[in-house]
């Protein structure tokens, strides 16, 4: 292969993978509660379309999900989307460790990145932001 000076995925389109043990209430989940359009569903995943990416609901039966981010969503405004998550029965993470407001919002130094955090049916930690 010839070194262009970009690398080999560079220009690829990312493919996000969540892993759930109960693929019906993780589906309805990513669907009903977050608003992602849904695409297409087989014997292997849900398929969903959000922000131009494919993000893949996958049956894993001895998962186990990690106490880390491990997807986030890039909004305009976090608090209008964390008021409208809260209203569909979503509740947001409370962190000892750092000061959120009381919906949830942390706001970083320099006050202008915002993040809330909330878990999905598997505990899989998810991220609100505007960073």
């Amino acid at each position: 292969m010839k070194e262009t000076g970009i690398g080999i995925l560079a220009t690829a389109k990312p493919i996000v993978v969540v892993c759930t043990r109960n693929r019906a209430r993780a589906t309805a989940f990513y669907r009903d509660t977050l608003g992602l359009q849904s695409v297409s569903e087989d014997n292997f995943a849900a398929v969903f379309e959000t922000g131009g990416i494919t993000l893949r609901i996958s049956f894993v039966a001895d998962f186990t999900p990690h106490g880390h981010t491990m997807l986030g969503f890039k909004v305009a405004d976090v608090e209008a989307t964390v008021k409208a998550l809260s209203e569909k029965g979503v509740s947001f993470m409370e962190l000892p460790h750092i000061k959120q407001n009381q919906l949830g919002i942390w706001t970083a130094p320099g006050g202008e990145v915002q993040v809330a955090w909330l878990r999905d049916p598997d505990s899989n930690v998810l991220s609100i932001t505007n960073a």
